[in-house]
């Protein structure tokens, strides 16, 4: 038991994946079938802090200033009694999490959420935690947090082992290696919430989809062909990587049983202008990725990126274009007042 308050701050932005994981070996753990590929982004961030206070009745949580109820909350508990089994303490704690983007629509909410509560909670317990041990962590929140606590371009191997030991991820290369790289994210307009939570939709893939099994056997050589594109800054490359992994995804939501379609006509229409536009420029100079979600990510360089702002801007429902970078892992910040 934590005789006194102790509280800490933690700051992690989300990431986009260019090659997804979807599917688990195991639930409880999050061992995923596949490894993946991904890239933190900059400008969107989710701050969170943690206050470990004998004094609560029980745990709390708020999030963007409402408190919390019900599965968010469960959420969260669940998370802290994994960092109070480590630490071994049985305290209560207020969490406070903001993000500056919107929640459950596609952004990765939950990756730079997770991974922000793994940093705070596990600072405030007094845990010093080295980055695979905080990887894995973050990663039996959500997944994808696993990722969001390193900058740059990251793996997440999948591991093999029964007791996830070796599923954590690690940064390959600094958000500074890429600088002309830019992801321009297309947010719909009145983009729907996901009607089924992710890690309950993607077991129903693994169960019924007819081509998850294929997907399987592709991956690892996407997965060594895209890194090999990221190594030397190979655009064209990447992009068409990128757009073959995201269709490959959408396959295998769409083949479930009942199906998985978390696009709209607006999302579409932004993969359709994507193609166009390689298509007139004679070669590829840019690639959509999205994960579960309406909002699409259109990744290009900036020799390109402002002609092709303003025409993915004037798809019919895209509410604005956001335009991002390679951004910074994940950081303690300094707690101010309460």
């Amino acid at each position: 038991m934590v005789r006194r308050a102790a509280e800490a701050g933690y700051e992690a932005a989300p990431n986009i994946a260019l090659v997804k994981y979807w599917g688990v070996r195991d639930e409880a753990l999050g061992l995923p079938y596949n490894s993946s590929l991904s890239v933190t982004l900059d400008k969107l961030r989710t701050r969170t802090r943690v206050r470990f206070d004998p004094a609560l009745p029980g745990d709390q949580f708020v999030l963007n200033g409402a408190p919390q109820s019900g599965g968010p909350a469960h959420s969260v508990t669940e998370f802290l009694d994994e960092v109070r089994a480590i630490a071994r303490i049985e305290t209560p704690a207020f969490v406070r999490s903001e993000n500056n983007f919107q929640t459950a629509s596609g952004l990765a909410s939950s990756a730079s959420g997770f991974a922000a509560l793994a940093g705070a909670a596990s600072l405030a317990a007094g845990l010093k935690l080295p980055p695979a041990a905080l990887s894995r962590l973050a990663r039996l929140g959500s997944g994808s947090a696993c990722r969001s606590l390193f900058g740059g371009f990251v793996e997440w191997r999948a591991g093999s082992r029964p007791d996830g030991r070796d599923c954590f991820a690690r940064p390959l290369h600094p958000a500074s290696h890429w600088p002309s790289l830019v992801d321009l994210v297309a947010i719909i307009a009145d983009a729907p919430t996901k009607p089924v939570r992710s890690a309950v939709a993607m077991q129903r893939t693994v169960a019924t989809s007819p081509e998850y099994a294929r997907r399987l056997r592709e991956v690892p050589a996407r997965i060594r062909a895209m890194k090999r594109a990221v190594s030397v800054r190979d655009a064209p490359a990447l992009f068409d990587l990128t757009m073959v992994e995201c269709d490959s995804f959408r396959l295998v939501c769409e083949t479930t049983d009942p199906p998985l379609d978390y696009l709209v006509p607006a999302s579409r229409a932004v993969l359709a202008a994507v193609r166009s536009t390689n298509t007139e420029a004679g070669a590829t100079i840019a690639g959509y990725t999205h994960d579960a979600g309406a909002h699409v990510h259109v990744f290009t360089t900036r020799r390109y990126a402002r002609s092709l702002r303003r025409r993915l801007a004037s798809v019919a429902g895209v509410e604005k274009v956001l335009a991002l970078s390679p951004g910074p892992g994940g950081h303690p910040i300094r707690v101010v007042g309460r």
